[in-house]
């Protein structure tokens, strides 16, 4: 053997995974691209995530339920959205669909509706037509279907009043404003 210096294999591989892991969980496949970039052999790579896997450090179902509580809640993305970024990470399809089963349609409907709610106040100065395709466009990129979109923003603009070309700005001023 050389020096006591030189590391084998497994315990760089090692080394390697449980520093990504300190930062956020990882996915199976993220680990492996990492040892890859570090020229970890294949073999000794996957006996290391292995045994990862076995002593539940890397938990692919667990991250993608983590993964999806927290964009979901954070980004309010749709479930086509949440389980695009799954696959991006690795995970594999059905672990994801699973995952992302957490999200109901209820809870979809709902956060597109939260998404559009917040959006509103600044097109108010828009048409309706205007204002219809920027928030389909919003709720677009984050996932959302054209249907469920269609629905959220014609009922949101309707309760809204966007028909109504009363005053424009009318919600802007302030209500004390007006009194004698």
């Amino acid at each position: 053997g050389s020096s006591g210096t030189t590391k084998d294999p497994e315990s760089v591989a090692r080394d390697l995974c449980l520093r990504a892991l300190t930062g956020a969980p990882k996915t199976r496949q993220q680990l492996a691209d990492l040892l890859a970039q570090r020229e970890i052999p294949e073999e000794v790579a996957e006996q290391v995530l292995d045994r990862l896997v076995e002593v539940g450090l890397v938990d692919d179902e667990a991250f993608a339920e983590a993964w999806v509580r927290s964009r979901q809640s954070g980004r309010g993305l749709a479930r086509r959205a949440l389980k695009a970024e799954l696959r991006a990470k690795g995970v594999d399809d059905e672990v994801a669909a699973t995952a992302v089963l957490a999200v109901g349609d209820d809870d979809e409907r709902e956060t597109a509706r939260r998404l559009v709610d917040r959006k509103l106040p600044s097109m108010r100065r828009l048409d309706r037509a205007t204002a219809t395709r920027r928030l389909m466009g919003m709720l677009a990129r984050k996932g959302y279907g054209g249907g469920l979109a269609a629905a959220v923003v014609r009922e949101a603009l309707d309760e809204d009043g966007a028909d109504d070309a009363a005053v424009p700005g009318f919600d802007d001023l302030d209500q004390d404003a007006l009194l004698p």
